[in-house]
């Protein structure tokens, strides 16, 4: 063959080589680019090998998996993977709610007896929807990352058995993770061995609420390729969202859910009846009697294994979210905090809710930058940016260094007399001996007892008018020195804003139960007429009290909407001098006293 022949050959094979690489992924301003047909991908359906046999057949569980992956992947691009798991790709059953109108336990010495939570009631449900999409999918396989969808064992065409936060869960989900490393065998619907071949085995999961947990509960196990989480609105321990030091507290609008009644909720695979023995397990464990902490609890507590987690954790939650409470971000965020992992957090003025829905276009730069530093391993400079970013009041939002807010500190309010109409709250501690009573009456709920003038069954105290803005940023508690009529009692605590027009805010809540003034591990017995020391912890909040507004604390026995409801008539009589809200303020003490 001559030269000029050879030449005139290895052109077009030279082209046909070109033709044939895939696309690679586009960075601009620290972000991966749209560069990819989100129409264009391939879809696999599989089922991942989990090493647990909770449905107790004698065989290892099986998760069912989807992938949605760039059609650039079957041309040899490897991709890293954002995954969502979850117990709802394939909707909820009709469950009933337990019933709160119920007495409080009131155990004797040396122990106590266990009762029953009561009849239950049927709460609303949503009907099977057996299609998995997410409204981020297009999103990412534009920008080359794959979606991997995973189904929680119990649910949908995954085996295994819902036990709302159990050790199998974790597993279960970390084998999907597993999978995308070669750590762990998949395969078909026909039965044929599947490889993930096409990843770069970098994994990013995110989600909202139960799907937000889950990358929690995944990260604690040090599992490696989970190398970013977002947990949206998410639980960090389970006690917490069912339970607070001891007493039996629903998470917001759904009184009287419990561990079992989601598990049910969630309980839709095809199999109906082999996970009753696990739920019924799960129903007497979980104890609605006394309310105490316990091994139980502690297997669904996230908290206690976060130094294990390796991955860049960008926590996501609302200031006014009651379902999965504040508690659950900020002790969330303060352990990741210890373990030196990048961290970032976002708050916003919503309740339960995806910052897609309000304020997508900033969300969506936050979130393409963040798995783009650390799935594509892009060096665009997220960990060097503000840590927080915080919706105030007004809608506005603000980046500060972190949270809570630098220059906070404790500062002390101290009640005054006058409790059944309105008491004094001020930075000087009063002298002598007062003792006020409320009767507790749980048909009301706190917001009526907060706006009533005067009322027997609350107590409440306020501040002068404020002449300058005070800022919360944190967790707060308040001291109690109470005693009890009856040797049971509700105690729930507020923290108020009262506008210039009298209107009364809620800004944050605390519930216990006296019983466990020690700990939530153990039930001690009250004894009526005796007084005791108790603390209950606020909710954390980041908030600002507006100058020419009044800061209020209100104590009541049950929480119409939280709470237990027992019969009206249980009494507590507060030792006025003895008691003393400490209040994470910026600025701290200096700042209170100038703003009194």
């Amino acid at each position: 063959m001559s030269v000029l022949t050879a030449v005139v050959v290895a052109l077009p094979l030279a082209a046909a080589t070109a033709l044939a690489a895939p696309q690679g992924p586009v960075f601009k301003d620290g972000q991966a680019q749209p560069v990819f047909d989100p129409a264009d991908v391939v879809r696999e359906s599989l089922w991942v090998t989990a090493p647990v046999d909770s449905d107790r057949d004698g065989k290892d569980d099986l998760v069912h998996v989807e992938v949605v992956r760039p059609r650039a992947t079957e041309q040899g691009l490897r991709v890293p993977v954002v995954y969502q798991a979850s117990p709802y790709y394939a909707g909820g059953n009709d469950v009933a709610n337990h019933n709160v109108d119920v007495e409080l336990n009131a155990p004797t010495w040396p122990g106590h007896r266990h009762g029953t939570a009561g009849d239950e009631r049927v709460a609303a449900a949503i009907g099977p929807n057996p299609a998995i999409t997410w409204r981020y999918e297009q999103y990412f396989t534009s920008r080359g990352f794959a979606v991997v969808y995973g189904e929680s064992l119990g649910s949908g065409q995954s085996t295994g058995c819902p036990t709302s936060g159990g050790r199998n869960e974790t597993i279960g989900a970390k084998s999907v993770v597993d999978w995308l490393n070669g750590r762990a065998r998949a395969r078909d619907a026909n039965g044929g061995d599947v490889r993930a071949k096409w990843t770069t085995g970098s994994v990013g999961m995110m989600g909202v609420s139960y799907n937000g947990t889950l990358p929690n509960a995944v990260a604690t196990t040090g599992v490696r390729g989970l190398d970013a989480i977002v947990p949206i609105a998410a639980i960090s321990s389970w006690y917490d969202y069912y339970r607070q030091d001891g007493a039996v507290v629903a998470p917001g609008t759904f009184q009287g859910e419990d561990l079992d009644v989601l598990a049910e909720y969630v309980y839709t695979r095809a199999d109906r009846e082999i996970c009753k023995p696990v739920i019924e397990e799960i129903r007497q464990k979980q104890d609605r009697v006394t309310g105490d902490y316990s091994p139980f609890w502690n297997e669904r507590n996230y908290l206690k294994d976060a130094h294990n987690v390796r991955a860049a954790t960008l926590v996501v939650h609302g200031l006014n979210d009651w379902n999965v409470k504040d508690l659950h971000a900020e002790q969330w965020y303060e352990a990741i905090k210890k373990t030196g992992v990048p961290h970032k957090i976002w708050w916003h003025q919503s309740g339960h809710a995806d910052p897609y829905n309000l304020r997508r276009e900033e969300w969506l730069v936050t979130l393409n930058r963040w798995f783009t530093r650390y799935l594509y391993k892009q060096q665009n400079g997220v960990e060097r940016e503000p840590r927080a970013t915080i919706q105030r009041e007004d809608k506005t939002w603000v980046d500060e260094a972190e949270w809570p807010a630098p220059k906070t500190s404790d500062a002390s309010l101290n009640l005054g007399a006058g409790g059944n109409t309105r008491g004094t709250l001020g930075l000087s501690p009063t002298h002598g001996s007062v003792n006020e009573s409320l009767t507790d009456d749980a048909t009301k709920t706190a917001e009526t007892l907060v706006a009533a003038d005067a009322s027997p069954n609350r107590l409440a105290y306020s501040t002068g008018v404020t002449k300058a803005p005070v800022r919360l940023s944190g967790r707060g508690k308040v001291d109690l020195r109470a005693s009890f009529s009856r040797p049971a009692a509700n105690v729930t605590a507020l923290l108020v804003d009262r506008a210039p027009d009298g209107k009364r805010t809620i800004v944050t809540r605390g519930w216990t139960d006296p019983q466990n003034r020690l700990s939530p591990w153990f039930t001690l017995p009250i004894t009526p007429g005796r007084e005791y020391s108790i603390e209950v912890e606020f909710e954390p909040k980041d908030y600002v009290f507006a100058a020419g507004h009044r800061i209020e604390f209100a104590l009541l026995s049950s929480d119409f909407d939280y709470t237990l409801r027992p019969q009206p008539g249980a009494g507590i009589t507060l030792d006025v001098d003895d008691t003393r809200l400490d209040l994470p303020i910026v600025g701290g003490k200096r700042t209170l006293k100038d703003a009194l």
